[in-house]
């Protein structure tokens, strides 16, 4: 760059004093001094515009390694599902094949249907043992369904209006 010291300034302007003459030389000056500053602000919007090139291309290229990993990690996945997908294949072919050799399934069918039977026998059991009925429910103010506590709160909360606009 340029070493511009104050002595070197100095030159420049006795020079330009004599060459331009002293009602010229305001008026350069003023014109140099913009002329510096479209400069400036030319040589700044290049560098920002170089400056957002580079961090556009560097967020491309993470971009595409970001894809190229997501593109890894799914092929992994798919291929690990796959593997799990036919080992269970496998052993629920060896299940149903001893299953059937030993007559097994019957005896799990007949013990989930036992199951079931026993839920529903139980709850029978609770809706006649435990349950109110609901005219003395009503009488005596028992609540027939459960409100949460900001559910009551919002039913007794005074609305809010909102101010009417003059426009």
């Amino acid at each position: 760059m340029i070493d511009l010291g104050i002595s070197k300034l100095a030159l420049i302007g006795v020079v330009a004093l004599i060459v331009i003459g002293p009602e010229k030389l305001p008026k350069v000056a003023r014109m140099a001094g913009t002329l510096l500053g479209r400069a400036q602000r030319y040589i700044n919007d290049v560098k920002a515009e170089v400056s957002k090139e580079i961090e556009l291309e560097e967020l491309r290229k993470v971009q595409k390694d970001m894809q190229e990993a997501a593109q890894n990690v799914e092929q992994s996945v798919a291929s690990s599902l796959a593997e799990a997908e036919h080992e269970l294949r496998t052993v629920g072919q060896e299940f149903r094949s001893d299953s059937l050799e030993n007559h097994a399934a019957p005896a799990i069918f007949a013990t989930e249907q036992l199951a079931v039977k026993a839920k529903e026998f139980r709850r029978k059991k609770l809706t006649k043992t435990t349950a109110v009925p609901s005219w003395y429910k009503n009488r005596h103010g028992q609540r027939s369904h459960v409100v949460s506590g900001s559910a009551r709160m919002a039913r007794h909360r005074t609305r809010v209006r909102a101010p009417a606009s003059f426009f």
